[in-house]
């Protein structure tokens, strides 16, 4: 290799540190669930939500001589008396979920996900706040911010549990009365087979009520399900998508408060972790914005937590009967439960940028995988399967790269006396090297250009891997039970500088030991063997936290290059390199370029 190929490997190798330094999250010692919950309602503050929130009212300031409002200086003259009452809890069961609506602001008090456990083997709860989620907020016309959280809906008093199954569904209304005797009814419809449900706001005679416009808020994200809150926080996100047009926020400073305040006809709101959303989406046509905020909690041993809350704002036409409806999903983030929307709900997916690792990770990545995956049950199986055909797709590309490295060590004893000869004139020595390629048929490019060229598809596999709830607590063998996870089977005494690791993966030492063979097999050069070394042991420290499955995948591609090589040299054999009829090559690179000539001697 000359110094323009050793300075091509050097900027592919500084742009994937960099890259996947900026993707990695850091592996602290973990809190359980039940420690991180009590620590975020402990540190938790309900911040304002929207614009609505901080809009001047009419309410009356509390002075010093008045310790505790009275019901109508909290809620009016239309909703006094009802934050208080019996806290009674429906529970809902389908095949994929069980919920349970409390009569305390109509909430969504739990959604237990029965097909998901978190990883100390809970039940996935996605209700991040304890007293439930999902309410309105609006202005009465008498000056009063009401969140109906804070007060008491009327359930059915003989129901208590549900259970539907097969195609059947359940309708389920909480009434909340006002003081003018209109009401408000949310009627919760659950349907068997599906993560999401329709809620329908109906306003009767509230004219004279709700001053001018009312919002459906989501306010405290989703609740933790994985080992490590890091990891999660680093996929936490909120969206808005409006006309087309995807918003998105992320909360990536405790010192600052992500928002995003948005105007005109909103298709929905979304809040994701790491493996499941919520989404809000209003009936079409009907929205006048939307406002998503995303705030960031340190806590205790460098564990932190992401809260997004979201808001559609509907008008209020002041009718004497008026209704909204809303799709509401809680579910995992699988692709084509999101795709049965119809409405680009799959866009809260993190499969890199739009213009081109998506478009790989969405519709060939992740298909191949599924489609595996119907033949193959066992995960870590369909991702050898995959890695396979990954490599014979990149077969041309990689028999290229090869090619041209060995070409390139058949002529670095010649190189090495050009070198030698031309020392003391750099301009010679580089004009006579570009000679001997064109004399040769050799493209300096030929190693690096496949490699960059490969370089889109490994991104894309890198989000498939770390984000696929697939792998998921998928297990494979022996010490990998998870391929979503880094598969550790050491403990350090110590802590490694800079990368701050303290386990070390097992997958990942195998894919260094394979990259070592790799560059013994591919680097020659006596300059550059500091490299066989130095490269196999960095990809090795930064592969460490990624998940078992994505380091399977390299490994097993490594040795696949590494049977390939093997195969390629023995193709070859010690032939000694050909020089080509310079009459007939006339394509390529050194076929339109015209070389440098050596100075003419005197």
């Amino acid at each position: 290799m000359d110094r323009q190929q050793i300075l091509g490997f050097g900027l592919i190798f500084l742009l994937l540190i960099v890259w996947m330094v900026l993707n990695t999250p850091p592996a602290p010692p973990p809190l359980t669930q039940q420690q991180i919950d009590s620590l975020a309602q402990v540190q938790a503050t309900k911040d304002s939500i929207a614009a609505l929130r901080a809009a001047p009212t009419q309410e009356v300031a509390a002075t010093p001589s008045r310790e505790r409002p009275t019901p109508v200086d909290q809620n009016g003259k239309f909703f006094a008396g009802r934050e208080h009452g019996a806290d009674k809890l429906i529970t809902i069961e389908t095949d994929l979920y069980r919920a349970t609506i409390s009569s305390k602001g109509g909430l969504i008090h739990t959604w237990e996900l029965k097909q998901f456990n978190t990883w100390d083997g809970q039940p996935v709860q996605l209700v991040s706040d304890s007293t439930g989620d999902f309410s309105l907020l609006f202005v009465t016309t008498d000056g009063k911010r009401i969140n109906t959280r804070d007060l008491y809906f009327d359930l059915p008093s003989t129901t208590t549990h549900i259970e539907i199954s097969g195609e059947q569904e359940y309708r389920l209304d909480a009434v909340l009365p006002a003081g003018n005797g209109g009401n408000l009814v949310k009627t919760f419809v659950f349907k068997n087979g599906t993560y999401g449900l329709d809620v329908a706001y109906r306003f009767n005679r509230l004219a004279e009520v709700i001053a001018f416009e009312y919002q459906a808020i989501w306010e405290s994200g989703l609740r933790y399900a994985e080992e490590s809150s890091q990891d999660e926080a680093s996929f936490g996100a909120g969206y808005a998508l409006a006309g087309g047009e995807l918003t998105e926020i992320d909360a990536t400073d405790a010192a600052t408060k992500e928002q995003k305040d948005l105007a005109g006809v909103i298709d929905w709101v979304a809040a994701r972790n790491k493996y499941f959303a919520v989404a809000i989406i209003p009936e079409a046509g009907k929205s006048e914005g939307a406002y998503i905020e995303g705030t960031r909690r340190n806590l205790p041993n460098e564990e932190v937590k992401e809260s997004y809350n979201l808001s559609v704002k509907m008008p209020f036409r002041a009718g004497e009967t008026e209704a909204a409806n809303f799709k509401v999903y809680l579910g995992p983030l699988d692709i084509d439960l999101l795709r049965d929307y119809d409405n680009g709900l799959e866009k809260v997916m993190s499969l890199g940028w739009a213009w081109i690792i998506r478009p790989i990770a969405e519709y060939v990545m992740l298909p191949l995988m599924q489609l595996i995956h119907y033949a193959i049950p066992n995960w870590g199986l369909v991702i050898i399967v995959f890695t396979f055909i990954i490599k014979i797709a990149l077969h041309p590309l990689t028999k290229s790269s090869m090619k041209s490295m060995k070409k390139m060590q058949a002529l670095q004893p010649m190189m090495n006396e050009l070198r030698e000869k031309h020392k003391d004139d750099p301009q010679k020595m580089n004009a006579a090297i570009m000679n001997l390629y064109k004399e040769y048929g050799v493209n300096p490019a030929g190693g690096c250009l496949p490699l960059l060229l490969q370089f889109p598809i490994l991104i894309a596999l890198f989000n498939v891997f770390r984000g696929a709830i697939e792998l998921r607590q998928s297990e494979f063998f022996w010490w990998i039970n998870d391929l979503s996870v880094p598969d550790y089977i050491v403990e350090l005494p110590f802590s490694i500088p800079f990368f701050g690791i303290t386990e070390l993966s097992g997958l990942a030492l195998l894919m260094g030991v394979t990259m070592f063979i790799q560059q013994k097999q591919s680097i020659k050069d006596p300059r550059q063997k500091a490299m066989v070394y130095v490269m196999p042991v960095m990809f090795t420290l930064l592969f460490n936290s990624f998940p078992s499955g994505l380091n399977l995948y390299y490994f097993v591609f490594n040795v696949l290059s590494i049977a390939q090589q093997m195969y390629i040299n023995k193709q070859h054999g010690d032939a000694p390199p050909q020089k080509v009829d310079q009459k007939k090559k006339r394509g390529g690179i050194f076929g339109k370029l015209q070389m440098p000539k050596l100075p003419q001697q005197k």
